[in-house]
């Protein structure tokens, strides 16, 4: 009779906790998409933004674990989206994110809200989940 030697792929229980006890690394992101000015309609977003210039553009913020471009895509293509940004997205607009990015995930959902606050303070119209 011969012995079989079986592997496991699932690692030992010191790697598993090596694995746990790594630091957070910064890989999330903010991110702002422009939508088109049809979005204005939409009863919620007019709610969330009463005071609204018309002269500045409407935005999305949103945080992600993707490259925003990534995330982007995945919200025009309906994934995981919200359906404000899959109806009314048009592009990512960088100049407004760029210098945050990346921090960790907490960062991130810290960051979300606050950025979305600090837009509508400049009169943007802001939906943000």
């Amino acid at each position: 009779m011969t012995k079989k030697t079986v592997t496991s792929t699932k690692g030992t229980t010191q790697q598993k906790a090596k694995k746990k006890a790594s630091p957070r690394l910064p890989q999330h992101s903010v991110y702002v998409i422009e939508l088109d000015d049809a979005v204005r309609l939409e009863k919620k977003f007019q709610e969330k933004n009463p005071g609204a210039r018309l002269d500045k553009p409407c935005l999305y913020v949103g945080m992600t674990g993707l490259t925003p471009e990534e995330r982007f895509a995945n919200h025009k293509a309906g994934k995981k989206s919200s359906l404000i940004v899959k109806k009314h997205g048009i592009r990512l607009r960088p100049r407004y994110f760029e210098d945050l990015n990346p921090m960790t995930y907490e960062e991130a959902k810290a960051e979300e809200p606050a950025l979305a606050a600090r837009l509508r303070k400049r009169g943007f119209a802001v939906w943000q989940n």
